[in-house]
């Protein structure tokens, strides 16, 4: 017997790094189960139409800007489901207007959570470590747990295929490379590679459009305006650098962990503290409204 086949529109609702999660009833299909808010595509509707329709149903509020996040299909025993996902930002007049029993979760909370299995690239995707590894040598990945930016030149393209090749599936997942680089790639590398970096005059050359659908993008700031257009065009993070002076840009005066926290503390995704910093400095990080550090020296031996 053929599966049936059910369109459905996801909202990934975020507000200051927490994700908006519910619950579904018992005899809901995959009911007893947490879930994000969404619900079937009705005829003549787009999937974008029926997110912004469902979240006004189901949650109680309005939103007019939304991103395109991916587009998964899953085939379970009884059926095949498309789900159209799309992401929002909540501001914070709209909080007091959420409908009960919604509610909100930091995004270390989402892999203890009972989500259906179609779930499992989404919150593969939302789940970011508090520490990223940068470094020019690919070889340090097989070292690392957590996010791993290779900062490699574009020069030898066989010797970059060749190296990237030797990665495990697991490896892939923790990869993180410029955006430049990917598109340079072989379409299965390309396919392989989850996390792509920007540069800030990458960022700002892009507008909404410009973002490949199903992948994440984590882009580099170093001001208000570039934080601000990486929300506006759907980045899934940033990094914002320099908090202090580096031996490597001597010449790039630091934010400071005041005006760190300055910029990002109305920051609805993750912004990672970039420049000068280490491991150890998390907790201050934290309290300054970093989501996490990337560093590059002092991180080459951290999980």
């Amino acid at each position: 017997m053929t599966k049936a086949t059910v369109d459905v529109a996801i909202a990934i609702l975020l507000h200051k790094t927490k994700v908006l999660v519910g619950w579904r009833q018992e005899n809901q299909h995959q009911g007893n189960k947490h879930e994000f808010p969404g619900g079937k595509v009705e005829q003549g509707e787009s999937p974008e139409q029926a997110c912004r329709r469902e979240i006004y149903e189901e949650v109680g509020i309005g939103l007019k800007d939304w991103h395109a996040f991916d587009l998964i299909r899953h085939e379970y025993d009884d059926l095949i489901v498309n789900l159209h996902l799309f992401h929002a930002y909540v501001p914070d007049e709209l909080l007091g207007l959420i409908h009960q029993p919604w509610a909100w979760y930091h995004r270390d909370q989402l892999a203890n959570l009972n989500f259906p299995k179609a779930n499992a690239a989404i919150l593969q995707r939302l789940s970011w470590p508090h520490l990223i590894q940068i470094s020019d040598q690919l070889s340090q990945i097989s070292q690392q747990s957590a996010l791993f930016y290779w900062r490699t030149s574009l020069e030898d393209q066989v010797q970059i295929e060749s190296q990237l090749q030797r990665l495990t599936d697991a490896e892939y997942l923790r990869l993180i490379v410029n955006y430049a680089l990917w598109e340079q790639l072989s379409s299965d590398l390309q396919a392989k590679i989850q996390t792509i970096h920007l540069k800030q005059s990458q960022l700002m050359d892009l507008n909404k459009a410009g973002l490949i659908v199903g992948k994440r993008f984590i882009a580099a700031c170093h001001d208000a305006v570039s934080l601000q257009h990486a929300h506006q065009i759907g980045c899934d993070a940033v990094f914002l650098s320099p908090v202090n002076a580096t031996e490597t840009h001597p010449e790039a005066q630091g934010l400071g962990w005041n005006g760190f926290a300055d910029l990002v503390q109305n920051s609805d995704i993750p912004v990672f503290a970039l420049g000068g910093v280490a491991p150890a400095d998390l907790e201050q990080a934290q309290k300054h409204h970093a989501y996490g550090l990337a560093g590059i020296r002092q991180f080459s031996s951290t999980d």
